[in-house]
This record gives structure tokens, sequence and C-alpha cells, in this order.
């Protein structure tokens, strides 16, 4: 290979100037404009789906008389607590499985099985277990956060290079100091994944867990409109959700670069 085609192989690899975060608003207003349009001239009845217009003039007035924001402080107090809940087990089981053969023939298989059973099927049985308060929907959102967590933190912890635990014996760590200065900083780019994930599952565990003997919260909200065939609060309810799962993400990306700030992939970041 030539001297010139050394040194102008570097410059191809560079990564290109990153576009402006802006373009992503692109396809959204198109959808709103094409959306706003099709009600407007009757092709999109209102009775099937509210406008656009008509979603935002309702949710301000659910936002002034104190509906909305009661609605959403319910559902985000059950996502928290189940998150919460559903981390530490999801964590806690993947370091007791990714350490030991012992510990993975123990938790592996359940949480294997856990994984296929869907949420529907699990409502019968926690009203029969829990009854039918907040216990019941907060197990569910737990339950969905556990195995994206426990199944990305298993697997990261199983990528760890062998050879940095040759060096913890050599520095001699203990089995706490191991865990702390080697496996966990090891397993955490494909941790963040998996709290990504599960906090996407969380949402979704949560409307469903809402669909079913609620009296508050957004899921509620959804339901009761439903009753009167109001499209424009379950747009505005649908809506909520989907904001505050993007907001959650957004703020796991941001812990990801800051986390991960000494690791670059093809594109720079």
């Amino acid at each position: 290979m030539s001297t010139l085609a050394l040194r102008s192989a570097p410059s191809r690899l560079r990564p290109r100037t990153a576009p402006s975060p802006w373009l992503r608003l692109i396809s959204p207003v198109v959808v709103i404009v094409v959306w706003q349009l099709l009600s407007s001239t009757g092709i999109l009845p209102a009775k099937l789906l509210a406008s656009p217009s008509t979603v935002v003039t309702t949710a301000i007035d659910l936002i002034r008389d104190g509906t909305l924001p009661h609605a959403i402080t319910v559902s985000l107090q059950r996502a928290l607590i189940g998150f919460v809940v559903g981390a530490v087990i999801g964590v806690a089981l993947a370091v007791v499985a990714g350490l030991s053969l012992f510990g993975e023939y123990l938790v592996d298989p359940p949480m294997q099985m856990l994984r296929t059973l869907p949420f529907y099927g699990l409502i019968p049985l926690l009203i029969l277990w829990f009854g039918i308060g907040e216990l019941p929907k907060i197990v569910l959102v737990a339950f969905g956060t556990v195995i994206p967590l426990y199944l990305n933190t298993f697997a990261g912890i199983r990528s760890v290079d062998g050879k940095l635990a040759e060096v913890a014996r050599v520095q001699r760590l203990s089995r706490f100091g191991l865990i702390r200065h080697i496996v966990l900083p090891g397993a955490l780019p494909q941790a963040l994944v998996g709290l990504r994930q599960s906090l996407g599952v969380a949402w979704l565990a949560l409307i469903v867990a809402e669909q079913v003997n609620a009296d508050a919260g957004i899921g509620f909200m959804i339901n009761d409109a439903r009753e009167f065939l109001r499209t424009d609060i379950i747009v505005v309810g649908l809506l909520v959700y989907s904001l505050l799962g993007l907001l959650t993400d957004a703020i796991v990306r941001l812990i990801e670069r800051k986390a991960l700030v000494w690791r670059r992939g093809l594109l720079g970041n």
C-alpha cells in the first residue's frame, strides 16, 4: 500500500459531522399535519380519533382542573416503586447467577421461564394473591423490570474479561471488592442497556396494570374515557405514557453518556 493511501485511510474512518438533532422532529411534525388535515376534512371522524387541535385543548382543560396532574402523580408513584423493587431484585439475581455456575443453575432456569409469561396471564393470580389494591399493580411493574435487567446484567457479568479477575487476585481484593471494582464496572454497559429496556417494559406493565381495577392514574383516566367514547382523552393519556417513557429513557441515556465517557463507538458517541 502506498504512503498516500496510508495517510488517507484514517480520514475515511473519521466520523462525519452529526446532523442536527432537530431533524428528528420532521417526521413527527409531518404525521401531526397529515392527521390534522384528515380530521379537518372529515376523512378521519372524531368518534374514531380526535384531531390534534382537540387533543391539545383537552389536555389543557385536564391540566387546569387538576385531573391530569393527579393521574400522572399516581402513575409515577406506582412506576417508581415497582421499578426500584424490580431493579434491585434483577441486579441481585444477575450477580448471584453470573458469579458462579451453581448460582446460574439455581436462578437462570426459573428466570428463563418467567420471561415468557404474558402480563395479562399474571393479573388473575396477582388479584387472588394481593387483592385489587395498589400492590398487584406494583408487583406487575416490578416483574416487567426484573427480566430485561437480569438478562442484560447477567450477560454483562459473564462477558467481563477473566484476566481482570486474575488482576484482582494479585491485588488481593476481597469478594466484595471484586464485585465492586471489577465485575459491576465491566458489566455496566450491558446493564445500562438492560436498564433502558426494563424502563420501557415497566411502562407497558403499568399500562396493563392500570387497565384493571384501578381507581386513579393515567390508565384509569383512559379506561373511564373509553366508556364515554372520549377519544381525545384517550389520546392524551397515551401521549402522556409515551412522553414519560421518552423522558425516563433520555435520563438513562444521559447517565450512560456520563458513566461510559471512556467508551467511544463507531460514530464517536
